[in-house]
């Protein structure tokens, strides 16, 4: 589950882009504990892409998942680690107006195990990726 600064929520008519942090083992592989997330608000979500939203029944809570299918009211949403669950399996489509934001990019911080030459460099080339929409994860999700 992500957090988002309160001023960056409070600001995204202004400024489209902010950060979350994650929190949870729900999208593992493609996001890991602790990872930090550039997210745009407004972007238009397809199927495959990874968004922000408010919990259905908890709307303080803020998660992160993959916006699998359009429904009928809404989103299908899942994690892609299929062992944790708290998505659509547990409580359903999520309504559009849930929807906060949609992950561009994560940044995942150095360990402080990484200390040598080559342990930084592996770091430096990894560290900052974007989180595109991956189709195939996507039907992937959906067939379970």
């Amino acid at each position: 589950m992500p957090e988002l600064p309160q001023e960056t929520e409070r600001g995204r008519a202004l400024v489209p882009l902010g950060t979350a942090e994650v929190t949870g083992p729900s999208m593992v592989p493609t996001l890991h504990h602790g990872d930090r997330l550039v997210v745009q608000y407004g972007a238009r979500v397809k199927p495959g892409d990874v968004i922000v939203l408010r919990h259905p029944f908890q709307q303080d809570l803020l998660v992160v998942k993959r916006a699998a299918e359009r429904r009928e009211g809404g989103w299908w949403v899942l994690g892609d680690n299929a062992y944790a669950g708290g998505d659509s399996t547990d409580y359903g489509t999520v309504p559009q107006d849930l929807v906060l934001a949609k992950v561009r990019a994560r940044f995942r911080p150095r360990r402080a195990d990484q200390r040598s030459p080559l342990a930084v460099l592996r770091w430096a080339l990894s560290a900052v990726r974007p989180v595109l929409s991956d189709r195939s994860a996507s039907r992937r999700l959906r067939a379970r």
